[in-house]
Formats: C-alpha cells, sequence, structure tokens
C-alpha cells in the first residue's frame, strides 16, 4: 500500500508511525508487530522518527517509543519489565471503577422514590416501566477505572532522559482524543494541547464510551479517538511524515472460513458471549472505515509513502486468547511478531522499492532465519506457544510462495 515518491537530493528522511487502538491485546499485538519491524528492517529506529500518533490503546505504545523505550525493551517488559519501568501488566487496563460504581449507585435510592411518586400521581398516564426509565441514570459512566493507566505511564516517563510533557520531547507525539459533547478531535501533543501530560492524554484517548469513564480536561469530556478514525494517520502525514508505517490489530476474524477448515469449532463465536459480538461487531465496522481512509491517504498525500501492517483474518489466537492471562500475553505478542514477519516476507516485491527510497531495506538473512523467536532475540528463554519447527518452515514457505505469485 504505497505511493510512488521521488526523493529530492539533501532531503532527509521524515519516518511516521502511527498505531491504531484494540485494547490491551491490540497493545501487545503491536509491541510483537513492532519488535518485527526494528528487527527485519535495516535503516530503521523506531525511537527515533519524525512524528508518533497513538489512538486508544496505540497512544500507550507510541509515547513508549517516543519516550525512548525500544520495541525490544517493550516486550521484555511483558515478561520481565523494561530497564527503568515495571513489567507492563495488562490486568491494569480492566481494574472495576469502583469509585464511579459508588457515586452512581448513592443516587439510585432518590431516583427509584421520584420514579414512584410520578407513577402515583399519575398511574393512568405512566407506566411503571416508562417512570422507572430515569433510573438509567444510576448505570455508571464506565465498567473500568483508566486513573492506573494515567499513573503507570507517569512513573514510567519519570525516569532519566523522558518526560511526560510533550514539549520536552526530541521528537513529535500527538494522541487523538474526541470531544464528546462537539464530536470533534481534540489532538493532544498539537498547538493549545501540548501542556496536557502525556499520561492524562494517553489516559483520555483510551476512555472508550462505555469501558472507560471520560476524562475531563480543560472543560472537555475526552473519549477514545478510535470514534473518529481508526489510526489518524493523516495527522502524521499533515506534519511532515514521507514514510508513514501504520500498525492496526483491528482486523474482523473470519469465522466462517474458521469453521469450515476445522480450525475452529462450530459456534466458536456466539459461544464466547456478548463481548465477542460486541467486539466482531466493532472491528467490522472501523475497519472497513479505514479501508476508505487509506485511499484517500493516497489521493491527499501523492508525495508520501504509507505502508500498513494488520493481521491475517485467521488469526485465531489474537480474537480468542484471554490477553489477562500470562501465557496468552506471550501468544499475542508472538502472533503479531510471526504475522508481520510473513507480512514483509509475503510483500517483498512491494515494499523492497519503497524503503529503499528511505534508506532502508529488508534483512532478507533475518526474514527467512526460520529458528528466529520473539523471546530469544531480546534475552528472554523460549517457553510454550513455540510451533513446532515443520508448521515454522511451511508457514515461511507458504509466505515466499504467496509472495512470487502476487
Amino acid at each position: 500500500m504505497a505511493t510512488a515518491r521521488r526523493r529530492r537530493r539533501g532531503e532527509g528522511r521524515r519516518l511516521g508511525l502511527a498505531l491504531a487502538g484494540g485494547g490491551p491485546g491490540g497493545a501487545v499485538y503491536e509491541v510483537g508487530a513492532l519488535r518485527a519491524l526494528e528487527e527485519c528492517v535495516e535503516g530503521l529506529d523506531l525511537t527515533s522518527c519524525h512524528v508518533y500518533v497513538g489512538v486508544s490503546a496505540g497512544a500507550f505504545i507510541a509515547a513508549a517509543l517516543a519516550n525512548g523505550y525500544t520495541p525490544a525493551q517493550l516486550v521484555r517488559g511483558l515478561v520481565a519489565g523494561a530497564p527503568g519501568a515495571g513489567a507492563f501488566d495488562p490486568a491494569e487496563f480492566v481494574l472495576p471503577a469502583y469509585r464511579e460504581w459508588a457515586r452512581r449507585g448513592a443516587k439510585l435510592p432518590r431516583l427509584i422514590a421520584d420514579a414512584l411518586v410520578r407513577v402515583g400521581r399519575r398511574p393512568d398516564q405512566r407506566t411503571l416501566i416508562e417512570s422507572l426509565a430515569g433510573l438509567s441514570r444510576a448505570l455508571p459512566l464506565g465498567v473500568f477505572d483508566n486513573e492506573p493507566i494515567r499513573r503507570y505511564l507517569e512513573t514510567a516517563f519519570k525516569t532519566k532522559d523522558r518526560s511526560d510533557d510533550f514539549r520536552r520531547l526530541r521528537h513529535r507525539l500527538f494522541i487523538v482524543s474526541v470531544d464528546l459533547e462537539s464530536g470533534k478531535p481534540i489532538v493532544f501533543g498539537s498547538g493549545g494541547w501540548d501542556h496536557v501530560p502525556i499520561s492524562r492524554a494517553v489516559q483520555a484517548s483510551t476512555a472508550l464510551p462505555g469501558l472507560y469513564p471520560p476524562v475531563e480536561i480543560d472543560g472537555h469530556l475526552c473519549t477514545d479517538g478510535v470514534l473518529l478514525k481508526t489510526v489518524h494517520a493523516s495527522v502524521a502525514l499533515e506534519h511532515g511524515a514521507d514514510l508513514l508505517l501504520c500498525v492496526n490489530p483491528l482486523v474482523p476474524v473470519d469465522v466462517a472460513a474458521g469453521e469450515s477448515s476445522g480450525a475452529l469449532k462450530p459456534g466458536s463465536l456466539l459461544r464466547q458471549g456478548l463481548p465477542a459480538l460486541l467486539s466482531q461487531t466493532f472491528r467490522t465496522l472501523i475497519h472497513s472505515r479505514m479501508v476508505v481512509g487509506m485511499a484517500r491517504y493516497r489521493a491527499h498525500f501523492p508525495g508520501a509513502d504509507v505502508l500498513l501492517f494488520e493481521p491475517d483474518r485467521d488469526e485465531y489466537g489474537l480474537f480468542f486468547n484471554n490477553i489477562f492471562s500470562f501465557q496468552s500475553r506471550r501468544e499475542v505478542c508472538e502472533i503479531g511478531y510471526r504475522a508481520t514477519r510473513r507480512d514483509l516476507l509475503r510483500r517483498r516485491a512491494q515494499l523492497e522499492p519503497v524503503l529503499a527510497r528511505h534508506g532502508c531495506r529488508l534483512r532478507l538473512d533475518v526474514l527467512r532465519d526460520r529458528d528466529r523467536d520473539v523471546w530469544e532475540g531480546v534475552g528472554l528463554s523460549r517457553r510454550g506457544g513455540r510451533r513446532p519447527r515443520v508448521v515454522e518452515s511451511l508457514a515461511a514457505t507458504l509466505a515466499q510462495l504467496e509472495g512470487a505469485l502476487a
């Protein structure tokens, strides 16, 4: 997914990175995918991009990269803790919002009393259900608490050579949120919004309505930036990125194909219940929107190259994994790593000339190394979740064959 471009003599490369959301699982997937890019593309330094754009869970990762945390360090952080910071635990994303529950629950007795009074006054004009509809005001604004996310990042960015201040970073970082009351985007890090702490901006960008309460900043109720766009790649392009790498974990899973092939049991989606059903619906809606957006970028920014990396729709482990178990966390990270390696090899003919225009090249020796492992590559032991050698060999061969046919 690239557009042709001729570089001017003496013109410096301006690399951009745009990361989409996807909740805790999406963040872990992106860590694995970014590690694959860091390892397999020579000349690519993901801690020295000209511009970073993060949305929702992608804001969490983008902020870490802009602060100098390498993908290798983030991989280690999933297990043993990156240097200078504690281990990243996805459970931090799903701590119950007890204070919000208590605050809203305290209103319930008064709301019930008011509803019964209204029914008593006009029993012929109001049904009980109609009167009790007002009790919805006692529902919490969010199920989970996003304050731990802010605290975690605030602590991580207090270490040496890092900052919680957009204005003190060496590179441009933009975190996208949405003003809930106006429906307009808020781009933290841009003029007028760069005074907001990075940790607070990430908290706002991850505040998906219903899951997390809105974050009030300067009189604005801020929510998840994915409500408007999936990756907000245009922000990076408008700020001069001439090679933009986008990572989007949010693709709908092809359950039908999985059930036909025997990889999934019949009724897999419905057996997972309402959360899986809503997740598939959400993924389908935003992915179709993103495809349209990518086509527009090619027309509006003809001088830039945009490369999108996504998982295949048969990565069932990404969709059906319990990200809060330690082993599943490792598996999702490895899925991101393997999927991106396969994609680089499969699209080799397309990617090599694009990367060459920007002083980068694929490390084919690394891509073809079937024994390569995301964990051993960052100094951790290989434990569980490893596919047999014959499966790795077959996957690599198929990727090369598909690339040749394309």
